[in-house]
C-alpha cells in the first residue's frame, strides 16, 4: 500500500516537473523528461528505503549495495523511458501527454518489481 503512495507521489512529481518544463519553459520533451527523472528518483529512493520496503541495512557494505543497486536500476529504467518516449512521440508521432503516461505506467511496475525483488530484498 505504501509503495502505491509513495509511487503515486513519486510519478506526480515526475509529470508535473516534465509539464512544467514543456509547457511553461518549453523545453525540448527528452530534457524535461530527463530533468523529471533525475528528481523522481531522488524523491522515490528516500522514501522507498525509508517508508516502503523499510531497510535496516546498517553495515556500510549493505547500504553501499542498496544504494548502488537503486541507482543502477534506476538508470536502467530511465533509459527505457527515454528510449520509449523517443519511439512514441518522434517515431511513432504520439502526443507527448499520451506516451509520458503510458511510459511511467511502465517504468513504475518495472522500478516496483526491481525494489521488492532486487534491491530492497529480505535477506
Amino acid at each position: 500500500m505504501l509503495y502505491l503512495v509513495f509511487g503515486s507521489l513519486t510519478t506526480l512529481i515526475n509529470m508535473l516537473v516534465y509539464f512544467i518544463l514543456t509547457r511553461l519553459f518549453h523545453r525540448h520533451y527528452l530534457f524535461a523528461n530527463a530533468a523529471a527523472w533525475m528528481l523522481a528518483v531522488a524523491f522515490a529512493y528516500a522514501t522507498n528505503k525509508k517508508y516502503v520496503f523499510k531497510s535496516g541495512s546498517n553495515k556500510k557494505v549493505g547500504r553501499l549495495l542498496e544504494v548502488t543497486g537503486f541507482f543502477v536500476f534506476r538508470a536502467i529504467s530511465g533509459m527505457l523511458d527515454m528510449l520509449f518516449m523517443f519511439l512514441l512521440i518522434s517515431v511513432a508521432h504520439i502526443h507527448d501527454t499520451i506516451s509520458k503516461v503510458f511510459v511511467n505506467v511502465l517504468v513504475v511496475v518495472l522500478n516496483y518489481l526491481f525494489s521488492k525483488y532486487i534491491i530492497f530484498k529480505k535477506e
